[in-house]
């Protein structure tokens, strides 16, 4: 065949080919004004015919204001200590100020408030806190000096292994049966937290009641909620301690437990649970949990950066007061999302930046809003045999 017949049967191959992709750049073959568009729905009376029922028919679109994207709005710090309260002492919904209860907490502070009836309700120090602390921030500290410190406790030394046999800390399929191998695991972080939490969760579980069954428990979770988010913060936010934080979150949480312990043994109404009792109890912590736990710092022989980080909790000006607080709020969000107060948009609304980059910022909600796991249900893993 010559060239001259096949030069035009390639040119017209080739226009054909072309087509889909010169309609596309160019608009050629859209539809004329009145015409419907191939894939429309056809008109009354008239068939689609099969050209029209083969073309594919464009997805629905969703209505936005059928389904807004949220109607969340974030939560004041007052609001969100308040709904914490209410849900460690069994409410709906925080309760309002009352005279008569103002009265009550006037009087309940001037019988708790008296530093012999007030210290006897003061936990002891724990004995090992000192050399403990200054053994793991002390680089020159050789890891034998401080295994044979955690030795002298046998409880210490229990929390410490069943800690890191837990799945958060272990490593290997093979057990840690001694300290040796815990505290090299651990490290020195996440032993200062280890140290902290297994030397005062007793305290915390001896404050059980009756009356108010979730009360300890809700304060110990806000308490390690709250020391994980203030180690945060501190580190990368303020550049100061991060264990300071984390151990004057774990005092804030025991001031608390404190005062309710010392609420019930000198007020009828708290005894007696309800609504006036937790009403009660509320409007104790909101005003002396902060001096109490001040107190508790001084008799503990605290650093004054640390009285002072203790004692401005209402309007933070040092960068360990600022991490405190931080730590308290964000603690909270974690409790009531975690107990269905309040949903995750509105847990992401209301979590303060507190100077956080947005990366860590959004690492810690995320850390936050995961299922609590308590340190003192934890248990050693089997051994393999």
């Amino acid at each position: 065949m010559g060239l001259w017949l096949l030069t035009p049967l390639l040119l017209a191959a080739a226009a054909v080919a072309m087509r889909p992709a010169l309609r596309r750049a160019f608009g050629w073959g859209a539809p004329i004004a009145g015409r419907a568009p191939a894939g429309s729905a056809p008109a009354p009376g008239k068939s689609a015919g099969p050209a029209a029922a083969a073309q594919p028919q464009p997805a629905p679109q969703p209505s936005q204001e059928a389904e807004p994207e949220t109607a969340a709005q974030p939560l004041e710090a007052a609001q969100i200590l308040a709904q914490l309260r209410a849900l460690q002492l069994g409410l709906a919904a925080p309760i309002a100020a009352q005279a008569e209860r103002e009265r009550q907490v006037a009087c309940a502070l001037a019988a708790i408030g008296d530093p012999a009836s007030e210290r006897r309700h003061f936990p002891r120090r724990p004995n090992l806190l000192p050399q403990l602390m200054h053994a793991i921030n002390d680089e020159t500290v050789a890891r034998r000096q401080l295994v044979a410190i955690i030795a002298r406790d046998p409880a210490l030394v229990d929390s410490l292994l069943r800690m890191a046999n837990s799945s958060f800390y272990r490593i290997s399929p093979q057990p840690v049966e001694s300290i040796e191998r815990a505290v090299a695991i651990l490290g020195s972080d996440g032993l200062r937290s280890v140290i902290a939490t297994a030397l005062m969760q007793p305290i915390f579980t001896s404050a059980a009641a009756t009356e108010f069954p979730c009360f300890a428990q809700l304060v110990w979770e806000h308490a390690l909620r709250s020391a994980q988010a203030a180690v945060v913060h501190a580190a990368v936010a303020e550049r100061t301690e991060p264990f300071a934080a984390e151990l004057l979150s774990l005092i804030s949480g025991l001031a608390e437990i404190v005062l309710f312990r010392a609420a019930r043994e000198q007020g009828a109404a708290v005894t007696q649970g309800g609504a006036s009792g937790a009403a009660l109890i509320a409007a104790l912590m909101d005003a002396h949990a902060s001096v109490l736990a001040q107190r508790i710092g001084a008799d503990w022989q605290l650093s004054q950066p640390a009285l002072a980080a203790l004692a401005e909790q209402r309007d933070p000006a040092t960068p360990l007061g600022r991490s405190l607080r931080f730590g308290r709020l964000a603690g909270a969000i974690a409790v009531l999302y975690g107990n269905g107060r309040i949903d995750k948009a509105t847990a992401r609304l209301s979590l303060p930046r507190g100077a956080l980059p947005a990366g860590h910022h959004d690492t810690l909600l995320a850390k936050l809003l995961l299922p609590f796991q308590d340190p003192r249900t934890r248990v050693p893993a089997p051994r393999r045999r």
